[in-house]
């Protein structure tokens, strides 16, 4: 599967009182990744939502920190497909500098879930072809 890259500008509303990049934001910075690739297939998460009846959730994360971003920092942020089921994906995302050094490290599951009532189910076949393309 290829990789997914996405540029994020850290800005003085993701830092703490030091200028470090406050713990929480990075889950942000992932998930803003993760709307950009499924827009890089054609698909927009309310446009999801409201067609197809489905939507995208976290169901865990496991992140290891292994730098500080700081104020004005340039980052990458990747996406890519470790596993695909019927009704879910194993991500790894990866967050690095300007430099090409590892920020974050992060295995994310997600479920597709029905959007009315928050059960799994398959996801829409024009995205799991979409991915499969992808290959």
């Amino acid at each position: 599967m290829t990789v997914f890259d996405w540029p994020i500008s850290v800005y003085y509303e993701d830092t703490d009182a030091g200028g470090v990049v406050y713990y929480a934001n990075y889950l942000k910075f992932l998930e803003r990744a993760r709307t950009e690739w499924l827009r890089s297939f054609g698909f927009q998460q309310h446009h999801i939502s409201q067609t197809m009846n489905v939507v995208f959730a976290v169901r865990s994360v496991q992140i290891d920190y292994k730098k500080p971003a700081h104020l004005d920092d340039r980052l990458s942020v990747s996406v890519e497909v470790i596993d695909k089921r019927k009704a879910s994906l194993h991500l790894h995302q990866n967050i690095t500098n300007n430099n090409g050094e590892l920020i974050v490290n992060a295995a994310v599951n997600i479920v597709c879930l029905h959007s009315e009532h928050f059960t799994p189910c398959p996801i829409p076949k024009s995205i799991y072809e979409a991915l499969n393309n992808a290959c």
